[in-house]
């Protein structure tokens, strides 16, 4: 357990970015995210990126029948990582997930920290509102006693006051908001 620095990367895939749900906001966090990732990565820090992943039968599920907008379809490129982001990741462990918040994360993260105790993981990505709040207080919760910490300016929401509500529910969290 030698590394107690975690960067959790969320959903920095081209449906969210510039694709079927992406937002000018979006596309402006894409180069502090990458340098907030080589900055990690030069502190030797592990990195993680989650993946939103949807399989063909997507308007079938209950997301798809509640945002009947198909995206990050296996396979596609509206799935894959940002070209940007991607680079600047390098070899990092992926982790694909089937909705908001990866049960899996955690189990992966516990690995390399253990109970997390003194240890520092920090999210950035998209969308603030959905998939970022849930990643942090499903890391909050398995990991009370390490330093969950968000970079605001590496992060986009649906819509900027959606943005500005999710920060002001993980800081009620005690989740430092950077």
């Amino acid at each position: 357990m030698k590394d107690r620095k975690i960067l959790v990367a969320v959903d920095l895939q081209n449906d969210f970015i510039d694709g079927a749900l992406g937002t000018k906001e979006a596309e402006a966090i894409v180069p502090a995210a990458a340098a907030r990732i080589r900055e990690w990565r030069e502190d030797g820090a592990e990195i993680f990126a989650t993946l939103d992943t949807h399989e063909e039968n997507y308007a079938e599920t209950q997301e798809g029948k509640r945002l009947p907008v198909a995206h990050c379809i296996r396979g596609t490129e509206g799935w894959q990582l940002n070209p940007v982001i991607r680079e600047a990741l390098g070899d990092c462990i992926l982790v694909e997930k089937p909705t908001f918040g990866s049960i899996r994360l955690p189990e992966l993260i516990r690995e390399k920290i253990g109970d997390g105790k003194g240890a520092t993981i920090e999210l950035i990505g998209l969308c603030t509102d959905i998939c970022v709040v849930s990643n942090a207080l499903l890391l909050k919760a398995a990991f009370p006693e390490a330093t969950i910490q968000v970079s605001s300016g590496c992060c986009a929401g649906v819509t900027p006051e959606k943005h500005k509500a999710a920060l002001e529910t993980m800081a009620s969290c005690q989740i430092d908001i950077l």
